[in-house]
């Protein structure tokens, strides 16, 4: 069914004057007339009753003007959600990290600046899955610590940073300001899932400084593997960043690691050839702000 015989359905159903309704919609009589037709015939059912010049809604068409009028209201209820996420105001922002530290400390200021905006955040253990989603325009950015590269992926460095050792207060390390990795081979790890890139990088500093990391804990949530680490299960990796408050919790010490340096880049990539919203727009400009900062 084509859009503009509606258009003219609707018109002349309202109206029930075909030259009035021709003057409305800026068409010629004729090329009015002709498209009601082609509608009814299409239909295979008349939908005016014709007496002459004058025409009148039958049964059928006043069902049908029903469907019609319910489908238009549709779409521009489709255009105005469409307006809303697109806008700043409420637009909505998908995003993937492989490393999901930051991620609570990021999305807590930029919802603080823009809380009508909704994000949506598909938490996925590789970057590999992360490009897919990103050239199948699945999501608006991924922020990784693993470069994502494509012919249509724009990707920019945000930030470096270093690994820390989080230990409890009490811990034989916590008088220490800096260890060797190899130090802590024997120590009980809380770590993520062995799913998420964030384990992958850290079990392969372990194995670059000559060990393989005894996992005691294998946790979803960052902020349960903190808060065992203050209960003196375990120690863990973190990075500074990430700590947002707790980076002056008086349960935990944080330690440098002299070696293997492990430092982590962080960086945001998009689609180029996806539309962003005003409000995606947005968080990559804070994101860029934010990690400039810290």
């Amino acid at each position: 069914m084509e859009f503009l015989q509606l258009k003219y359905f609707q018109a002349v159903a309202r109206l029930e004057h075909i030259t009035k309704a021709a003057k409305a919609l800026n068409v010629s009589q004729p090329s009015l007339s002709n498209s009601i037709q082609r509608l009814e015939k299409k239909l295979g059912i008349p939908l005016f009753e014709r007496q002459g010049r004058h025409i009148k809604l039958n049964a059928f068409g006043k069902t049908y003007l029903r469907r019609v009028e319910q489908a238009f209201l549709e779409l521009e209820e489709g255009e105005r959600e469409l307006k809303d996420m697109a806008g700043l105001d409420h637009g909505v922002i998908s995003i993937s990290v492989t490393l999901p530290y930051v991620l609570p400390t990021l999305l807590k200021d930029f919802l603080t600046a823009h809380p009508h905006v909704r994000v949506i955040q598909r938490q996925l253990g590789s970057a590999l899955e992360m490009k897919n989603d990103l050239e199948n325009a699945d999501i608006d950015f991924c922020i990784s610590t693993t470069p994502v590269t494509g012919p249509d992926i724009e990707w920019l460095t945000l930030v470096e940073e270093e690994l820390c050792l989080t230990v409890p207060k009490g811990h034989r390390f916590a008088s220490k300001k800096s260890i060797p990795l190899i130090e802590a081979s024997n120590e009980p790890f809380i770590s993520l899932s062995s799913r998420s890139n964030f384990r992958e990088i850290t079990d392969g500093f372990c194995r670059k400084a000559g060990f393989e990391p005894h996992v005691a804990f294998e946790l979803e949530e960052v902020s349960a593997i903190q808060t065992l680490v203050e209960m003196g299960l375990g120690i863990t990796f973190t990075l500074p960043l990430s700590l947002g408050g707790r980076a002056t919790n008086t349960e935990t010490v944080q330690l440098k690691i002299t070696e293997p340096l492990c430092n982590r880049t962080f960086g945001i990539a998009w689609n180029k050839k996806h539309y962003l919203s005003q409000a995606a727009i947005h968080f990559r400009q804070f994101a860029i702000a934010f990690f400039s900062k810290s």
